[in-house]
């Protein structure tokens, strides 16, 4: 990996907090220091998976105080349980091209202009990885870590997707494009509709933070620009949200395309 994480939203960026994240950080693979476990909780289910996981892998599960888990998440539910995990390296983006390569697929990523709230990017993180993107791209500063507010709302999915951290997200995205990328943002402006062309990949999608939408210069990097038509009285949806329309709006057509071309054959 490229570099170690330096993000954060307030926490130890370590911490991997809640049952679902904990048990996916092991399942995967990434490198756990111990499993913190209060003595109150009552091991079954999610948590029984995990202390077995946590054994099979040899890693110390260490039964303590409720108390200590709760100075420990600062604020953040942890449901009764806490993995210290060694620090988790952001991937490059050539890394990432690089793997999509090697798979024979073309890219398809999102990228985030200044999403600040944890919630909202580990929101995103889940949904990306669940319609079968290769990575989400972010900004190194002014934007949301990758703390333990953020692993919780990814439910895991920290552990699946690469999180690609750039320094500058203009660069990146001119980047994208000299490796044949289309980039597309998300513009509430926009003349033509989010489902109205064909979002297919090799694709960079491009959402901008909360309130404030895309930045000048990452809109004038765009190749196209779509928007998510809002027939109601609120004039805007949670980045999310609109991430995970963008994000299944691709992965519909490009299981179109790939049923097409197998047709085809």
């Amino acid at each position: 990996m490229a570099g170690a994480l330096t993000l954060s939203d307030g926490g130890d960026d370590r911490l991997v907090l809640g049952r679902r994240a904990v048990l996916e950080t092991l399942r995967a693979g990434r490198p756990v220091v111990r499993v913190l476990v209060s003595g109150a909780s009552s091991v079954r289910g999610p948590l029984e998976e995990i202390i077995r996981e946590a054994r099979v892998r040899h890693i110390p599960v260490q039964t303590v105080d409720r108390r200590r888990l709760d100075l420990l998440a600062r604020g953040v539910r942890h449901q009764g349980v806490v993995a210290i995990a060694a620090e988790q390296p952001l991937a490059s983006l050539d890394e990432v091209l690089a793997r999509v390569r090697e798979r024979g697929q073309p890219p398809f990523l999102i990228a985030l202009d200044g999403v600040e709230d944890p919630h909202n990017l580990g929101a995103v993180i889940r949904t990306a990885e669940a319609a079968g993107a290769h990575g989400v791209v972010v900004p190194r500063r002014r934007a949301a870590g990758l703390g333990p507010a953020t692993a919780r709302a990814a439910a895991g999915a920290t552990a699946h997707l690469p999180v690609v951290g750039v320094a500058n997200l203009v660069a990146a995205l001119e980047h994208l494009k000299t490796e044949g990328v289309w980039i597309v943002g998300a513009d509430p402006g926009a003349p033509e509709l989010y489902d109205s062309g064909s979002l297919v990949p090799p694709i960079a999608l491009v959402v901008g933070g909360e309130g404030r939408g895309l930045h000048r210069l990452i809109r004038e990097r765009c190749d196209r620009l779509v928007r998510i038509p809002l027939w109601g009285r609120v004039q805007s949806l949670n980045v999310s949200v609109a991430a995970g329309l963008l994000l299944y709006e691709v992965a519909r057509r490009r299981d179109a395309a790939r049923a097409r071309f197998d047709a085809s054959r």
